[in-house]
């Protein structure tokens, strides 16, 4: 009248079938004890295989039922012969499963083999891919180096054409300094020059910029004129109305001085 229920599955707690002890009465062989060989997981649950085994053994055993009995030389004599026949359906399927079991083996061999096979594919297939990318990279440097070598040459015709006579050439410093793409402004780095190089050289390491203690000890050191800067309101350079404006006297001696000038 009561229930429980638990935390756990019946297939989480689910153990190998029990085996009871058993006690076989006098006079009786069943056929259950012909199966004790079998166990969980080796032949248990019963297969096509063990089903096929089950019933030769029955078959057998019926066979067996009918073997004559040895109480005179006939019988014997055909108790004989019905063995060797009997043997020799034994070595006939004994055969049959040496077979089948090489046909298993066989068919597990190749796909083995093809197995095997499907990986030197791809190891071949990688292979040749990583070839195929170095070339393709190489190619690439090389026609990068020809495209160089090309521009290289190019500015050289260039350089070459515009002094065709030979003739010296003066250095203007004014045109040098008035083109900002001169090589005074941008100097190139193909003719020697890389701006890049020690640029660490004009960074300025100072205690009095860097430190804060610098700092202040920088504006102790400094007088009150630059600290405290006294700024006066400027003149102004015409004479002007109330209300701010140029006088007109004033507007017209503006305009002869830059006559004048």
């Amino acid at each position: 009248t009561l229930g429980t229920q638990t935390d756990y599955r019946d297939g989480e707690t689910q153990t190998d079938p029990y085996s009871p002890q058993y006690v076989i009465s006098s006079g009786s062989v069943p056929e259950l004890l012909t199966l004790a060989t079998l166990t969980w997981g080796r032949g248990l649950p019963a297969g096509l295989a063990e089903v096929e085994m089950i019933e030769r053994a029955r078959e057998k055993r019926a066979w067996e039922a009918t073997l004559p009995a040895m109480d005179n030389a006939s019988n014997i004599a055909k108790r004989r012969k019905m063995m060797e026949d009997m043997e020799r359906k034994e070595w006939a399927f004994r055969e049959q499963e040496i077979e089948k079991l090489q046909e298993v083996r066989l068919e597990i061999l190749k796909k083995l083999l093809w197995r095997r096979e499907q990986n030197q594919n791809e190891l071949r297939a990688k292979c040749l891919d990583n070839h195929r990318q170095n070339h393709q990279k190489a190619k690439e440097e090389k026609i990068k180096k020809i495209q160089h070598d090309y521009a290289l040459m190019l500015r050289k015709l260039v350089a070459k054409r515009k002094n065709v006579m030979g003739k010296l050439e003066r250095r203007d410093i004014i045109k040098e300094y008035t083109d900002f793409a001169s090589q005074t402004y941008a100097p190139l780095s193909r003719i020697g020059y890389f701006p890049d190089n020690h640029s660490d050289r004009y960074v300025v390491e100072n205690f009095y910029l860097n430190t804060f203690e610098g700092l202040c000890e920088l504006e102790a050191s400094l007088p009150d004129s630059v600290t405290q800067i006294k700024i006066k309101a400027p003149k102004p350079k015409y004479p002007t109305t109330k209300t701010g404006f140029i006088k007109r006297s004033a507007r017209l001696e503006v305009e002869l001085a830059q006559v004048h000038q």
